[in-house]
Formats: structure tokens, sequence, C-alpha cells
């Protein structure tokens, strides 16, 4: 049986986007409470009648968002000195596809209304 797990995880970082139009408001230095989902899919296991542990993504996933993210001005991380939702994206995507066998998505809720998946395509 293939299955999707989703794990959600949230930090709180600022950040401002340097290549919009000028005057708009996201020029600014702002923040947000992001909210991450991290998916994984595959087969479930036979034995243990589950596909990977939610603590094992847990583990993949919260050493990025507290030692890289979390409380940062997301502009000073190398790799997002345009950090808009969808390089958000590829930047997750890349830190954690080499933890997390069977990572099919990463979706960021910038807003509670606003949010981007990447599927690693």
């Amino acid at each position: 049986m293939r299955v999707e797990l989703a794990r959600a995880f949230s930090f709180e970082a600022a950040h401002r986007l340097p290549m919009v139009p000028p005057g708009h408001k996201c020029a600014r230095l702002h923040g947000h409470s992001f909210r991450i989902e991290v998916t994984v899919a595959g087969e479930v296991d036979e034995n243990t009648g589950w596909l990977v542990d939610y603590g094992d993504i847990r583990a993949a996933v919260e050493p990025v968002l507290a030692g890289e993210l979390d409380h940062r001005t997301l502009n000073d991380v190398p790799g997002l000195e345009n950090p808009t939702s969808e390089v958000l994206c590829g930047w997750l995507w890349r830190r954690l596809q080499p933890k997390l066998p069977g990572l099919a998505a990463i979706t960021v809720h910038e807003t509670c209304t606003s949010r981007c998946t990447y599927r690693g395509d």
C-alpha cells in the first residue's frame, strides 16, 4: 500500500524581498510565523505497518529549522538572499532530501492563506 505522511513544523523569521518592484510592501523588512509541511511517500512496510516513524521526520527537520532559520533574518542565510516562499521550498528540499528517503513535497506556509509546494521537479 502506497501512502504519504506529512508532518508540520513552524519557525519565526524575518525577511525582505529585494527583487520586488520599487515601493512593494515586501521590500521592507517584515516577519512571519512560517509553517512548513514535510511530506514523505512510499510503500508501507508489512512488518511495521508504517512507512517511516514520524520521529525520524522530526529528527531530520528540526535541526535545520532551529539551527539555520528560526529567529533569523532569512536574507542573511546563504542561499536565501532572495527568500521568497519558492526559493525557501527549494532550499529546504536540498537540505532535507539527503536525510529523508522518500521525500515527496515541501510546503511553506508564509501566511494563513498563502503557501508554496515543491515536489523536487
